[in-house]
């Protein structure tokens, strides 16, 4: 077999050199020399208030309170007949295998109470 291979140029194998970048020259900093400045800049406060914005009208505390106690019971409703649902088809599917096993008396008969 004749092994074909592409022809390599050396423009293709070239090592760059990356340099480190250095710092803006200022008296004091220098690298390596294990000496620290201190920070003269006052730090920014650490809150939310720049991102506040004035509101045209006050909140509604009654109507958001309304709304997640909505959220709350569609929530707990839509829980509950999620839990109905997986009760019941594993009762269907517990009574499928019953019948395609050939067994009988597979459904259970609920009698009233007299």
């Amino acid at each position: 077999m004749n092994n074909q291979r592409p022809i390599s140029s050396d423009e293709e194998h070239r090592v760059l050199q990356f340099r480190p970048r250095t710092p803006p020259s200022s008296p004091g900093a220098q690298r390596g020399k294990g000496t620290v400045q201190p920070l003269r800049v006052t730090p920014e406060r650490l809150d939310l208030s720049r991102y506040e914005q004035p509101r045209a009208e006050p909140d509604n505390f009654r109507q958001r309170m309304l709304a997640n106690i909505a959220a709350l019971a569609f929530t707990i409703a839509l829980t509950a007949i999620g839990i109905w649902l997986a009760v019941s088809i594993a009762d269907l599917r517990r009574t499928q295998d019953c019948v395609l096993m050939g067994r009988r008396d597979c459904v259970k008969i609920t009698t009233p109470h007299i």
